[in-house]
C-alpha cells in the first residue's frame, strides 16, 4: 500500500480550513487516519538525532493510499477527492484540448525498439506554473507510479522535458550503445551508453533499474528533430531537456512494454492540468480522442443494497457515488443507476467496483452489523495444528520459545556458520534498507543464537527453540520459492549437552508417533557439517530421508555469535511428518 506524505500547511490551505490532529481523512477510500510526523522526525528515527541536525520540522502528514488509486498518490489528487467527496467542487471532466497554434506533437517509433520495449505514448502539459511545492509533488508522482503501477520501471519509464527547449518530431528507436552519447541529466560531460553503465553501477538510486536493459543488444532511446537524446529510458534522461522551476511546457513520454499501463500512468498525470492530452497518438495508431473515453455502466440500487447490507434510496446511492468521483443518476427504468467511468479510475472493472465505492462513500462504520445468513465450519490448517501441538510439548519438555524475523544478514546464514552464501539457497532483498534485513532466512538457528548473546546474563543452562517459516529458491514453484516449517531448538551451557539435544529429538519423535530403527522408523548417522564441529554432527534420517541435523556447534561458530560458551543444537523439516 503506497504512502503519501503531504506536507500540513499545504492541505489546509488547498482544502481551505484547518483540522485538528484527531481528524480522519475521508480520501475516496474509507476512513484513512493520518500519520503524524516531519523529516527532522523520521531521520532522528531512523538513522539517530546527530544525523538530523538541520531537517526540516515542518509537519507531514503520511496517508495510507490503495494501490489501486492512483488518482490519489500526490497532494492534487488527495485534495481533489476530498474536494468532491464534501461537494465543494464536481469531479472535473477530462477533455483533449489542442495547442494554440493548432499543430500536435508526434512521436514516431521505429521498428528497432521491438527487441526492447516496444512501446511509447505521449503528452504534453501545457500552460503550467510550478513553484517549489508543485514541482516536488509532481517529481514524487512519478517515483510513486515507478514503485507503484510501473514495477519499478520493469512495465513503464516515464520522462519528462521541457518542451521550449527541444522540438518534434519526436523519434523513439533503439541502438547499439556504443552508438549512443549524450549528457545525462545533472552530468558535465557526455558518455556513451556503455559508460553510463558502468558509471551507474554504484549510483544507490539508478543501480536497480540497469538490469532492465544492460544484457540487451540495443538499448532505447529518444531524439527530437535536431537530434538532441531526450532519454535513454528506463535508466535516465538527457540534461538538455530537465525541467526547472521556470518550465511552462512539459512533454511526457512513456515507454513500456506493456501499452495498457502507459496509458494508466498519462491519465494519471492528468491531475495536474486539465488541459494536458494534446500527444501525437498517431505514434500508437490511432488519433487518442478514445484514450480519454469515459464509459458507462448500469447496476441496480437494489445490487448495492443487498451487498453492502444498506437500505438506501436509489437517488440516495446516486449522490454517494458522485461523491467518489463517479457521475451517477437514475434511469428512471426501475431502481436503475447510470454511473459515468472517468478515465483516471482503472481500477473501476466490475460492478462489484461501484459497490464497493458506494459502500466507503456510506462509511464503513455506518453499516449495520448482521449475523451472517449462512454457517460454516472452518478447520485449522493441518501444518499450524501440528506446529501448536509441539510448540505446548517442547515447552513442557523445558523448552523457551523464540521468536525471531523472517529475514535476516546475509552474514548470519553464511559466513558465521562457515558457509558460502551461494550454497544457501536464499532469496536476496532487491533494496535492503538495513543491513540486518539483506535476506529471507534458510536456517532458524542463526536467530536462536543470537537470541542468547542478547541474553547472556540469564542464568545458565539456557534452552530455546522456535518452530517458524523458512524461505527457500524452488525452481519448481510458480514464484520461484517455498516455505518450509522447522524446529531448530539449542541447548546452551558450561558443557554442550548433546545428550539434551538427542533426548529432544527422542521426544519429538516420541509425540510425532515414528519408532526408531531403520526403514520405517528415525536414526542418526555420522554427517559433516561445518557449522558443527568435527565427529559432532549427525544426520537425522526418517522413513530413508534426510528431515534435519543435530551436534555440537563449531566453535567458530560460537565465537562469531559473540558466546563463549559450548552448544547443542537442532534442526528439522516438520512438514514431511503431516
Amino acid at each position: 500500500m503506497p504512502t503519501v506524505s503531504v506536507k500540513r500547511d499545504l492541505l489546509f490551505q488547498a482544502l481551505g480550513r484547518t483540522y485538528s490532529e484527531s481528524f480522519s481523512l475521508h480520501v475516496q477510500v474509507g476512513d484513512t487516519l493520518p500519520v503524524f510526523t516531519s523529516e527532522k522526525e523520521i531521520i532522528s528515527r531512523e538513522q539517530g538525532d546527530s544525523k538530523a541536525s538541520g531537517a526540516s520540522e515542518v509537519i507531514l502528514y503520511k496517508i495510507d493510499v490503495p494501490a489501486n488509486r492512483y488518482d490519489l498518490l500526490c497532494l492534487e489528487g488527495l485534495v481533489r477527492g476530498l474536494q468532491v467527496f464534501r461537494n465543494k467542487i464536481e469531479a472535473p471532466r477530462y477533455r483533449r484540448v489542442s495547442p494554440a497554434s493548432g499543430e500536435l506533437q508526434r512521436l514516431v517509433i521505429t521498428k528497432e525498439t521491438e527487441a526492447v520495449r516496444p512501446h511509447a505514448v505521449a503528452a504534453v502539459l501545457r500552460n503550467i506554473t510550478f513553484t517549489q511545492d508543485r514541482y516536488d509533488s509532481f517529481i514524487e508522482l512519478q517515483e510513486k507510479l515507478h514503485q507503484n503501477i510501473c514495477r519499478k520501471r520493469s512495465l513503464v519509464a516515464i520522462g519528462t522535458h521541457d518542451l521550449d527547449t527541444i522540438s518534434g518530431p519526436f523519434t523513439y528507436t533503439a541502438k547499439p550503445p556504443g552508438d549512443i552519447c549524450f549528457k545525462p541529466l545533472n552530468q558535465t560531460k557526455e558518455y556513451t551508453a556503455t559508460q553510463l553503465m558502468s558509471l551507474y553501477k554504484t549510483d544507490s538510486h539508478l543501480r536497480h533499474y540497469l538490469h532492465i536493459i544492460e544484457d540487451k543488444p540495443v538499448y532505447p532511446i529518444i531524439y527530437d528533430s535536431n537530434g538532441i537524446v531526450l532519454s535513454m529510458p528506463p535508466i535516465i534522461n538527457g540534461d538538455h531537456s530537465k525541467i526547472s522551476l521556470k518550465t511552462k511546457n512539459v512533454f511526457i513520454e512513456c515507454t513500456a512494454t506493456d501499452l495498457t499501463k502507459s496509458l494508466l500512468w498519462l491519465k494519471s498525470e492528468m491531475k495536474f492540468s486539465v488541459a494536458v492530452f494534446p500527444a501525437g497518438k498517431d505514434c500508437i495508431g490511432h488519433d487518442g480522442d478514445h484514450e480519454l473515453a469515459y464509459r458507462k455502466e448500469q447496476l441496480s440500487s437494489d445490487f448495492i443494497n443487498r451487498k453492502v447490507g444498506i437500505s438506501e434510496s436509489t437517488d440516495r446511492i446516486a449522490q454517494l457515488l458522485t461523491r467518489m468521483c463517479l457521475r451517477s443518476q437514475p434511469t428512471g427504468a426501475c431502481d436503475n443507476i447510470e454511473v459515468e467511468i472517468p478515465p483516471t479510475r482503472p481500477d473501476v472493472i466490475h460492478a462489484c467496483d461501484i459497490m464497493e465505492d458506494a459502500a466507503m462513500a456510506y462509511g464503513f462504520n455506518n453499516i449495520t452489523r448482521t449475523t451472517p445468513r449462512a454457517y460454516t465450519i472452518a478447520n485449522q490448517f493441518p501444518l499450524n495444528k501440528l506446529t501448536e501441538l509441539l510448540r505446548q510439548d517442547l515447552a513442557a519438555a523445558g523448552f523457551t520459545e523464540a521468536l525471531n524475523f523472517a529475514l535476516c544478514s546475509q552474514e548470519d546464514i553464511a559466513d558465521k556458520l562457515g558457509k558460502k552464501i551461494s550454497e544457501t539457497r536464499a532469496v536476496h532483498i532487491s533494496n535492503p534498507k538495513t543491513a540486518e534485513f539483506q535476506v529471507a532466512r534458510t536456517t532458524l538457528l542463526p536467530g536462536l543464537l543470537k537470541t542468547v548473546a542478547a541474553n547472556r546474563k540469564m542464568p545458565l543452562p539456557m534452552k530455546l527453540f522456535e518452530i517458524s517459516d523458512v524461505v527457500l529458491k524452488d525452481e519448481t514453484k510458480d514464484v520461484g520459492v517455498r516455505n518450509s516449517r522447522r524446529l531448530c531448538a539449542i541447548y546452551y551451557n558450561k558443557s554442550p549437552g548433546f545428550e539434551v539435544i538427542h533426548g529432544l529429538l527422542d521426544r519429538t519423535m516420541q509425540l510425532l508417533e515414528v519408532k526408531p530403527g531403520q526403514g520405517d522408523g528415525y536414526h542418526i548417522q555420522a554427517s559433516d557439517d561445518c557449522t558443527f564441529f568435527p565427529g559432532r554432527c549427525a544426520e537425522i534420517i526418517v522413513h530413508g530421508k534426510s528431515v534435519g541435523r543435530l551436534g555440537v556447534l563449531h566453535p567458530d561458530v560460537i565465537n562469531r555469535f559473540e558466546l563463549t560458551m559450548p552448544c547443542s543444537a537442532l534442526e528439522i523439516d516438520i512438514e514431511p511428518f503431516l
